[in-house]
């Protein structure tokens, strides 16, 4: 099942996909897709009412895709959990996943600007597959408690500026927290639908050209693994993001390749979770 919300920033308005692409409201049940109706969420339920047409088709032709959750209470990064792209950096393959935070809101839809901000030089991209929280995850045990602690999956672009995250005092927050720094979505996609996270195709293109060309199944902590560790440093709640990590191609892996700069276009494709397309402007 892919949920979605469309509609001009901050006035997003909720829909779900029908097995054919046809679009439904989800207005009747739910004000928003956020932590609330995500910790409630029946998949069956929802599916036997698209059937038994209980839902009102939407017309969304023509409408801004926003990002699929309202504004997650926190954002959670995995840094350097592919071994391809902790070598390109230069690091140590981590013994334990890397955790730091990203401002809320830098969530955006997945075909917004993406603002380079002020005093950048080093503006670069991450294609992450991303999961959004459904229950509670609090010292999680097992894979299986983990499991049940995911509403769905989407593409994120993690937008980090190096230059801060590296040059201005070591804290990766610094780069990782500017505006418009994490488009979303197209779609929240159920886990159902998704199958395993763990054999998904990433690529990334940067003004046509292939940069990042990836695969799930080279992460070194896989998804269950991720939530199950940094449940064990924080809790987890609906509606909250986690991002996991992206593999080589980087630009800053490739020396004398430019930053992005305003102008640039970054198109990003995750298998099952559809594409984003952003053109970078100024802050």
């Amino acid at each position: 099942m892919k949920l979605l919300r469309v509609g001009p920033p901050g006035a997003e308005r909720p829909v779900v996909l029908g097995p054919d692409g046809t679009a439904y409201e989800l207005s009747g049940r739910t004000s928003d897709i956020d932590g609330a109706f995500l910790s409630r969420l029946d998949v069956a339920e929802l599916a036997g009412a698209i059937e038994r047409g209980e839902l009102p088709v939407a017309d969304i032709a023509g409408l801004r895709t926003g990002a699929p959750i309202a504004r997650p209470g926190k954002v959670v990064g995995i840094g350097l959990n592919y071994r391809d792209h902790a070598v390109e950096a230069g690091a140590q393959i981590p013994a334990e996943p890397v955790i730091f935070l990203k401002a809320s809101n830098t969530v955006v839809g997945p075909d917004d600007e993406v603002l380079v901000p002020r005093g950048s030089t080093k503006t670069d991209y991450e294609i992450e597959l991303a999961f959004v929280i459904g229950q509670t995850a609090r010292y999680l045990a097992s894979d299986e408690e983990a499991a049940a602690c995911i509403a769905g999956y989407a593409i994120a672009n993690d937008v980090t500026e190096r230059s801060f995250q590296w040059d201005r005092g070591g804290q990766w927050d610094k780069g990782k927290c500017c505006e418009t720094f994490n488009p979303l979505g197209p779609w929240l996609v159920t886990p159902d639908e998704l199958g395993d996270p763990q054999a998904l195709s990433l690529k990334l293109w940067v003004n046509g050209e292939l940069r990042q060309d990836g695969s799930t199944a080279e992460q070194i902590f896989p998804v269950l693994e991720v939530i199950r560790y940094v449940s064990q440093f924080m809790v987890l709640e609906p509606g909250d993001l986690v991002v996991t990590g992206t593999p080589a191609g980087v630009t800053a892996g490739h020396p004398g390749t430019p930053f992005l700069q305003p102008g640039d276009v970054l198109e990003l494709e995750i298998t099952g979770l559809g594409r984003q397309r952003q053109v970078l402007g100024k802050a």
